[in-house]
């Protein structure tokens, strides 16, 4: 089923944003690692949405070891849960820590081993609920530009009529590709 995603990461430095239903956010999360790792990469998951132990328990039930994927979590400490550090995996307090994010992404992405890299942003519309539009617009064109300086490819996952026009039309230019996960499902 992840292969027949409408994403070509073999190519230089693509960028996507995929748009679902508020219910279909989780099963993208899967169908889109299944397709990175697919095309022999290997995803960095910036988790504005869930904590890391939640996405790890949910890729195991698809037969994805943490050592195949990179976590940075602005949830579970933001959430008061328990962290656990580990080379995969990098905490921010919280989801509206820009600065912290900025350097967790810098971080992994230098540390990943990797040639093929893609960074998987779960949820563009959580960081809208954290931070003011003119400041996520900001830090998504630092997001896309590090990825593109960088040559690694990335997907930003979001809510359908979760966007607030000015992003969506911003993130419209950002991006090679808008793909509709709901139109994919049928």
């Amino acid at each position: 089923m992840a292969d027949n995603l409408d994403l070509d990461l073999t190519k230089d430095t693509q960028l996507y944003l995929l748009m679902s239903a508020p219910e279909d956010t989780n099963a993208m999360n899967t169908r889109v690692i299944k397709k990175i790792l697919a095309d022999k990469c290997t995803p960095l998951v910036i988790s504005l949405n869930q904590p890391c132990q939640v996405l790890v328990k949910s890729y195991a039930k698809e037969g994805i070891t943490p050592d195949q994927y990179y976590i940075i979590d602005a949830v579970t400490h933001y959430a008061g849960g328990t962290m656990h550090p580990d080379s995969h995996t990098r905490y921010i307090n919280h989801p509206a820590d820009l600065t912290g994010l900025g350097i967790a992404i810098t971080e992994l992405l230098k540390q990943i081993p990797s040639p093929c890299k893609c960074i998987l942003f779960d949820s563009v519309s959580m960081l809208m609920i954290h931070i003011p539009t003119a400041t996520a617009s900001r830090f998504l064109q630092f997001v896309v530009n590090k990825l593109k300086i960088s040559e690694v490819s990335g997907i930003f996952l979001c809510v359908e009529k979760g966007l607030d026009p000015v992003i969506l039309s911003q993130m419209t230019a950002f991006v090679d590709k808008i793909v509709d996960f709901d139109d994919m499902q049928k």
